[in-house]
């Protein structure tokens, strides 16, 4: 699940950053040769559409069935050690080693200390109070 609020926008802006084919809200999935199908639900049925590779797929809770993790082996896993690699050890991958970002931070900075809230007696004097602060 998506970061993006569920506004369904990480996908598609990933597929248009790296000039990749996308296929969204998969229910279905199957590869030919060098070729995805992706099935998908929508409002008349099903749409199947045949996309190249390397392709960039969201997809629907049909898609699989989720496996839940048991609480020994959720124990287990916090002593297996983590193994770190860097990129360089990853050799090609595809669109990670092979173009510059096209991201620049110009500016990182902290949001503003948030003040404490302050109760009024009635509208009349929210607007005022709204007014005098300069958010009216």
């Amino acid at each position: 699940q998506a970061i993006d609020d569920d506004c369904n926008q990480t996908g598609q802006i990933l597929a248009a950053m790296l000039d990749w084919p996308q296929g969204t809200f998969a229910s279905g999935l199957s590869l030919e040769g060098d070729r995805a199908v992706v099935e998908r639900e929508v409002d008349g049925g099903r749409e199947r559409i045949r996309l190249r590779l390397p392709a960039l797929l969201t997809c629907d809770l049909r898609l699989n069935q989720p496996r839940y993790a048991t609480l020994p082996n959720i124990m287990k896993a916090k002593k297996k050690p983590l193994e770190i690699l860097q990129l360089g050890e990853l050799g090609e991958l595809g669109a990670l080693g092979a173009a510059p970002s096209r991201l620049r931070v110009l500016k990182l900075e902290e949001p503003p200390v948030r003040t404490g809230g302050q109760l009024v007696e009635d509208v009349p004097k929210l607007v005022e109070k709204l007014r005098q602060s300069g958010h009216v």
